[in-house]
């Protein structure tokens, strides 16, 4: 029998994810992807950023991407103030 340990994120308010996808999307998908922000960044990449209220969305959203076809990259929970630095540094 497994142990089950108990999570010492905060489940109360939604996670904070970039996600980079192989390509470029305009602004004008930000609704198909939850008004999540939209960042073309320099190597043909796009991030996407922004609140996902909980897992089940974040799973959505990566279906979203892979039925457009687009290469996922990484998917990472970051602070919100984490993801901003992490854009001025591309």
């Amino acid at each position: 029998m497994s142990e089950t340990h108990p999570s010492t994120e905060d489940n109360s308010r939604p996670g904070f994810y970039e996600i980079r996808v192989k390509g470029h999307l305009d602004d004008q998908w930000a609704g198909w992807f939850g008004g999540l922000t939209i960042t073309p960044v320099e190597g043909g990449d796009t991030l996407l950023t922004g609140p996902v209220v909980d897992q089940a969305a974040l799973h959505g959203l990566l279906r979203k991407v892979r039925d457009l076809g687009m290469p996922l990259l990484s998917v990472n929970r970051v602070e919100p103030g984490q993801a901003e630095a992490s854009e001025d540094e591309r």
